[in-house]
């Protein structure tokens, strides 16, 4: 491979693996949330969906990314109430609704976006990007990493929040306790309910964000299962952190290069077969679930409902 193609290959690669990468950070940075509390969302997938719908709509009405944002935001947390009325409130199995949100999403979506738009799909420009001087100028990563929309910026200013609100605050402390000793949070005076509600709602909010990342700024358009897999992907990715809210950073943006290999790949001129990339990011979990699977961490209260008084 000659010296273009190879700039051409890792720059496009760098750049794909930071656009696929974005979407799965919010999305997993949610599922940590919700897993530290005790709330396994199978979900996600579902919730990506709306948000991605609902954000598109949003930006292309709208006519502003913010406002595809903040509607993907509020289309994800609708969603997930599903999941805090059924599972945290009622009780309900996780697993059994979580499922049951991705299929209602992949449907409403596909027949909403098919009586909205028809046969059709409109696209929407690119979004407005903010360079960082000095960083945005080194070769070869410099405009693909450090020359991104404020949205990207603001999510890695919200991962080092998370962090720190998990080590730091009295509201990590909780979030912990909930899905490690809930009944010792429940003796301490603070709602179990309540704590997991909040962290299901923000891991709604924030798979929603992701998947209106995914279609305003990744696709610039809506189309029916865009997302592939990726809230599936979201999951592993949680798990595989240990709730660490940077340790999911590194697993995202890391599948996202796994995404991104077939555009590089066309980009270089290399010809291979669409199959065979397309199934790249699903060898690399199960890669990374056999090498790490067994450092993994999940809360012992994980997926099991909370009733007071309860051996």
């Amino acid at each position: 491979m000659s010296e273009l193609l190879t700039r051409t290959f890792m720059t496009a690669l760098i750049s794909g693996g930071l656009l696929a990468g974005v979407p799965l950070m919010f999305t997993a940075v949610g599922e940590t949330i919700s897993e530290r509390a005790g709330v396994l969302n199978i979900g996600l997938e579902g919730m990506m969906l709306v948000g991605a719908y609902v954000g598109f709509i949003g930006a292309y009405y709208g006519h502003s990314f913010w406002a595809g944002f903040a509607a993907g935001i509020g289309g994800g947390a609708a969603t997930s109430l599903v999941m805090v009325v059924l599972c945290v409130r009622l009780g309900l199995d996780q697993i059994v609704v979580g499922i049951a949100i991705t299929l209602a999403g992949e449907g409403i979506t596909s027949v909403l976006q098919d009586s909205q738009f028809g046969g059709t799909y409109p696209r929407l420009g690119s979004p407005p990007t903010i360079a960082i001087p000095g960083l945005s100028g080194i070769p070869m990563v410099g405009k693909s990493v450090f020359d991104q929309p404020l949205i990207v910026y603001l999510g890695f200013a919200g991962v080092a929040a998370v962090s720190w609100i998990f080590r730091r605050t009295n509201a990590g402390l909780n979030l912990r306790a909930a899905g490690e000793r809930p009944e010792a949070l429940d003796a301490a005076g603070v709602s179990v309910v309540a704590t997991r509600s909040y962290a299901a709602l923000c891991t709604g909010a924030l798979a929603g964000l992701g998947g209106a990342y995914l279609s305003t700024v990744g696709a610039g358009t809506f189309t029916p299962f865009m997302t592939q897999g990726q809230g599936f992907m979201a999951i592993v990715i949680a798990m595989l952190a240990r709730g660490k809210p940077l340790w999911v950073v590194l697993g995202s943006f890391l599948f996202g290069i796994s995404l991104s290999v077939a555009t590089a790949l066309q980009l270089a001129g290399i010809n291979i077969s669409t199959d065979l990339v397309n199934m790249l990011p699903f060898i690399a979990i199960i890669v990374a679930l056999v090498a790490f699977a067994r450092r993994s961490y999940l809360p012992p209260a994980l997926a099991l409902p909370y009733v007071r008084g309860a051996r």
